[in-house]
């Protein structure tokens, strides 16, 4: 299967770095995808916090493997992966998946940064690399939905270093340049609308100032020929097996007659991955 993105989709992701596809996943999947995380007790148990320079927390849960959960068998579908592998140039392997809950009135900000700038100490020698944010809930400015700079691909890796709170965000004399220079975008999403980007694009979002919560999943990938020469705590190259587009409904059927312990694999992470795993 090809990548789902138009031709015009495709300039924009090489002009752009990034690319929103409207309703990437249905109603009916996110309504799944959302009964699993909030009825999940494996995931619910691995929920922890990062906090911004105020305070304020962003929960998370994070899983190197997509394993056969809906979470899994989203990351593992055609419409994802093929489009990461037009993205990326080849075959694919999915590099860690992560739930961010920015939840009403108190979730956390997060500074501007890219995500290769993480990954870059983790062995992966080029850039090779791109995530994929699903929508499970409206994301607004006023919620705090990611912001991008539009064409900060192009500059390459950026330095990054331990900014206040516990996050590590890129030079702030860099990024103010940036600022200055690059259209700022505020990407609003509907749930189910993917956003798919390039690693070296700069981002950030607001902390939650609203009633309404903000919660996406985001599924990152490496191209295979990007293999780690360190090791490190996401995995190395691990040949990913797609499923039919038709798995996440097909789950939802094994979900409404066993419960959560159709979901439970998903998340047999060690546990200083909570430790060391960065968000957008």
């Amino acid at each position: 299967m090809p990548s789902i993105f138009t031709p015009e989709q495709q300039a924009a992701y090489e002009r752009d770095g990034y690319v929103l596809v409207k309703s990437l996943f249905d109603a009916e999947e996110i309504a799944i995808l959302r009964a699993a995380i909030e009825q999940d007790p494996a995931l619910r148990a691995s929920l922890y916090d990062r906090t911004d320079a105020e305070g304020k927390s962003t929960r998370m849960a994070t899983w190197n493997h997509p394993g056969d959960s809906v979470y899994g068998l989203a990351a593992r579908s055609p419409r994802v992966v093929d489009t990461m592998e037009w993205m990326l140039g080849g075959e694919v392997y999915h590099y860690h998946s992560k739930l961010t809950a920015k939840e009403p009135y108190d979730g956390g900000a997060w500074e501007w940064h890219q995500d290769y700038g993480y990954w870059y100490h983790n062995g992966c020698m080029f850039p090779y690399m791109a995530s994929m944010m699903l929508s499970l809930d409206r994301a607004t400015k006023e919620n705090g939905c990611l912001q991008v700079l539009r064409g900060s691909h192009h500059a390459g890796r950026v330095d990054h270093g331990v900014l206040p709170g516990e996050q590590v965000g890129a030079d702030p004399k860099r990024v103010a340049r940036m600022v200055e220079t690059m259209e700022l975008v505020h990407v609003e999403m509907q749930p189910g609308d993917g956003l798919f980007f390039h690693s070296n694009v700069m981002h950030r979002s607001d902390r939650n100032r609203s009633p309404n919560r903000r919660w996406t999943v985001i599924m990152c990938y490496n191209a295979a020929r990007n293999d780690p020469y360190v090791e490190h705590h996401h995995p190395g190259y691990t040949p990913l097996s797609k499923v039919p587009d038709t798995a996440v409904k097909e789950a939802g059927v094994r979900f409404a007659s066993e419960g959560a312990d159709a979901f439970r694999k998903t998340f047999a992470n060690p546990p200083e991955l909570k430790r060391r795993i960065e968000v957008s």
